[in-house]
């Protein structure tokens, strides 16, 4: 009986599979790409795959991945892999794995499916530089040495996580919230704490620390389908020295409304995600 409950239990995960490998195996690469693509373009993006060719464990890799928008190209993978993990499904779990390259930079992630719904999301010695999204989308000049882990799960109260972000060696330039432009800056480093919960995400703290600035973002955003729409309810409170102030006069004249003491300003962010405004 136990023998009995033993191949069961075994034989149950390797037939999904075997069966799920052998689907894999027969479905043209030219049909997998193909879903991709209007899986994206059902959301409104463009997406281009070069090189892709199935791996040897229940997966897909891709020698070049780019998502578009309208206003252009958002993200440029390469050595890109896919690909559903093996042991999460001897335990009845669908996870998938992501991995790859965006310049010299590292992604890896999780991604559950179904009941075990969440992703976890680690970006290490990624160039900001090299995502085109700041200059198509944001329009602006952004380099610096990015690293983010990150973790979401669905459970009985709903979605709930964390992200931390550190930028080192930061350098914003043509940053604008709306029309309203920001003095262009460099940072020894951006630091970020967010958490995930009740269908909101807190801003725990996010500073932004310069030579000659010192920068602080506060509040949280109520998240919504799609993320864009997502209504913001932020505050930035900038603390800049006179040097700062007189090297970017009209930049701190357009401002001023916004000073609530000698060097220090405090702007209210409002509007949603994809269209912030002062």
């Amino acid at each position: 009986m136990n023998r009995r409950l033993v191949y069961l239990v075994c034989g149950i995960p390797l037939g999904i599979f075997c069966f799920l490998y052998m689907t894999l195996l027969f479905v043209p690469n030219d049909a997998i790409k193909g879903l991709l693509v209007r899986l994206a373009d059902s959301r409104g993006y463009t997406l281009e795959v070069t090189g892709l060719r199935k791996s040897l464990l229940l997966g897909v890799k891709a020698t070049e991945v780019e998502l578009s928008s309208a206003k252009g190209p958002l993200l440029r993978l390469r050595d890109t892999r896919v690909g559903l993990e093996v042991l999460p499904l001897t335990l009845g779990k669908l996870r998938v794995s992501v991995d790859g390259m965006i310049g010299t930079g590292s992604v890896e992630g999780e991604v559950g499916i179904g009941k075990t719904s969440g992703w976890e999301l680690h970006l290490k010695g990624v160039r900001l530089e090299e995502i085109p999204f700041f200059a198509n989308v944001a329009g602006a000049r952004i380099k610096g040495d990015l690293q983010v882990n990150g973790a979401l799960a669905s459970g009985k109260a709903g979605k709930t996580g964390d992200v931390q972000l550190q930028v080192r060696g930061a350098e914003l330039a043509s940053l604008k919230i709306g029309e309203m432009p920001l003095p262009d800056a460099n940072y020894k480093e951006i630091r970020g704490a967010l958490r995930i919960e009740g269908g909101r995400a807190l801003l725990k703290s996010f500073t932004l620390e310069g030579d000659d600035v010192y920068m602080r973002l506060k509040g949280d955003v109520a998240l919504s389908e799609p993320i864009g729409n997502s209504p913001l309810n932020l505050t930035l409170e900038m603390m800049p020295k006179q040097a700062f102030l007189d090297r970017q006069k009209f930049v701190f004249l357009l401002l001023m409304k916004y000073q609530t003491s000698p060097g220090a300003f405090s702007m209210p962010i409002h509007g949603s995600l994809a269209h912030p405004s002062l």
